[in-house]
């Protein structure tokens, strides 16, 4: 029998994690040829998601694992700690408040049987969503995919069944500044996509606020697009060319008009406001690459484990 790796990070999500076992119990009572288990992470959780865990784990045996860090690293670190103790032949990731219906499974199963290396959840609506947010998720993926290599698919969730290749590859991707999707992405594979409408949570809200989602799409742009870069040798380049037609331009005023030459400081004033505000900008865009080299170049370790049943 084949079997199938649930990976769940989990913060803060202490009346989800039962439920999503009875859950996915129930969903593995009709499939046959597969046996299943599943691998929590707990994200350095506040409340007793970790006491859930530990009481889980007592009831069902091997049919629950789970790894706790010492502190919170956030989701990218807890995905990429599932992944690396994955063993399954499949492996699915999942979150725990059941926004990702574990009725699924079976349809992912059968696309992975059909060759897909991956099957993924795509949300066809963002029913119950704010309008701004769902506006700016949508602008996110067009200028992502117009920007990098990545094709990105609109409304696709981190819900996904991989094959144990592809997580290997994954896994290959050793940076700490990591944005899964673009990841998903980047090493290929075949994927099937399966629409779904939006579920509401079980309990609880979600973790992501919308400054925190800007702030991930902001890391995931960062993270796979080099146009910020090319950009600045462009604009650089239409900024010395423009300087200089405007110096041909003052010369010829000079010229044939000079009477109508004034002190010139209100253009100077403005010329050097310009191109101040542009070098500072420019600046700050090549200040985010070297903050990311920075931090790759001190190979701090991605998650810190205080507890893994994996290892006992």
């Amino acid at each position: 029998m084949k079997r199938i790796e649930i990976v769940v990070p989990c913060y803060n999500e202490e009346p989800c994690v039962a439920p999503l076992y009875d859950e996915v119990e129930k969903t593995f009572a009709g499939i046959k040829d597969y046996d299943w288990s599943l691998l929590y992470v707990n994200d350095g959780s506040t409340d007793g998601t970790l006491k859930e865990l530990e009481q889980l784990k007592s009831s069902k045996g091997d049919k629950v694992q789970y790894i706790s860090f010492a502190r919170n690293f956030g989701k990218e670190s807890a995905i990429y700690a599932g992944l690396k103790n994955s063993t399954g032949e499949l492996v699915v990731l999942m979150d725990a408040d059941l926004q990702h219906p574990p009725a699924m499974l079976p349809e992912m199963i059968k696309g992975i049987e059909e060759g897909y290396d991956c099957c993924g959840a795509r949300r066809v609506s963002r029913k119950g969503e704010p309008v701004i947010r769902s506006a700016f998720s949508k602008l996110f993926y067009s200028i992502i995919n117009n920007v990098t290599e990545m094709k990105l698919v609109q409304g696709g969730s981190d819900f996904r069944m991989m094959t144990r290749q592809m997580v290997d590859s994954m896994l290959m991707l050793t940076e700490r500044e990591r944005f899964s999707k673009g990841i998903m992405s980047w090493v290929g594979f075949d994927t099937k996509w399966i629409p779904y409408e939006n579920v509401e949570r079980l309990a609880g809200t979600s973790k992501w606020n919308f400054f925190g989602l800007v702030k991930y799409a902001w890391s995931g742009f960062i993270a796979f697009a080099t146009a910020p870069l090319r950009a600045v040798i462009y604009l650089g380049s239409i900024i010395v060319l423009i300087s200089a037609i405007y110096a041909i331009y003052l010369v010829v005023m000079a010229i044939s008009h000079p009477e109508q030459n004034g002190s010139g400081f209100g253009t100077i004033a403005l010329l050097i406001l310009f191109i101040g505000g542009v070098i500072i900008t420019l600046l700050g865009v090549i200040g985010e690459y070297i903050a990311r080299i920075y931090i790759e170049l001190k190979h701090r370790p991605i998650y810190i484990e205080k507890i893994n049943t994996l290892k006992k």
